[in-house]
């Protein structure tokens, strides 16, 4: 989501810090962005001079002071409230006054993210749907001191980036999730209790409902561990015992069958 995201950005003028304490990890970020920005280029998406202009706007480091002198901060770590909780806190620390932080995150409350820092009136939900090039929706979620300066800058950034956006109030899961994990965990209780084989499920999503990918296959695109994340987020924030996560699922990531990043999920993908 990372990389995505800093493409995106790259690609659209802005000057780009890409961030991560891994220096492996940092440097297969940049190479992946510099060829998927040459194979826009090649593809006649992008020209040779813009394509040139957008990996020059990229640069990484394994150091947060560097983002000292950064408009906006786009969060986008692992979803663990804690964890973000700790970043923040750090960026707050680190920032120019003015700027505003972010949050990748799918289900995690903004209002507590902004708890941790001295800014919360600039502190907003920026959600990024997978993969972020590619995908055309952009889901804003403002806390409870968000302010308007905040949203709207953040509202122009996603436009400029070519974005639809919707809004969402500061709940669990917010909208897009708080609609689909649920439907992926009933997915997953249908395959567990027997109702059908996953293919079967997943056909008949594709077929029925005229979904480009059934829900099992979609928790593996996701990440089986992002799904259990957020169910649980869903079930702690709401307190409705339909969002308990279903067995199966807690038992595939217990097992570390995470999904397409691990070779196999619901699916075995080193078989394909």
């Amino acid at each position: 989501m990372g990389s995505g995201i800093a493409q995106l950005a790259a690609v659209n003028g802005c000057e780009v810090w890409l961030h991560d304490f891994d220096s492996v990890a940092l440097s297969k970020a940049h190479e992946s962005i510099s060829s998927r920005i040459q194979n826009l280029v090649l593809k006649g998406h992008l020209t040779k001079e813009k394509g040139g202009e957008a990996i020059r706007n990229l640069r990484c480091t394994s150091n947060l002071e560097d983002f000292r002198s950064v408009d906006i901060v786009i969060e986008a770590i692992v979803e663990s409230e804690d964890v973000k909780k700790k970043l923040f806190a750090q960026l707050d620390n680190i920032v120019k006054v003015s700027a505003i932080l972010a949050s990748n995150t799918s289900s995690i409350s903004i209002t507590r993210l902004a708890s941790v820092t001295s800014r919360p009136s600039q502190v907003i939900g920026m959600h990024f749907m997978n993969p972020p090039p590619v995908m055309k929706l952009v889901e804003i979620i403002r806390g409870a001191s968000t302010s308007d300066d905040t949203f709207n800058a953040t509202k122009l950034l996603a436009e400029r980036f070519g974005k639809k956006i919707v809004c969402s109030q500061d709940f669990s899961g917010f909208i897009v999730n708080r609609i689909l994990m649920p439907m992926i965990n009933e997915a997953f209780y249908a395959l567990y209790t027997g109702v059908a084989t996953k293919e079967d499920i997943d056909a008949g999503m594709k077929l029925g409902t005229n979904h480009p990918m059934g829900p099992l296959e979609l928790a593996d695109h996701i990440g089986l561990d992002i799904c259990l994340s957020i169910m649980k987020v869903l079930h702690a924030g709401l307190g409705d015992n339909k969002y308990v996560p279903c067995p199966l699922l807690v038992q595939y990531v217990d097992a570390g069958r995470l999904g397409r990043k691990k070779g196999i999920g619901v699916y075995n993908y080193s078989k394909m």
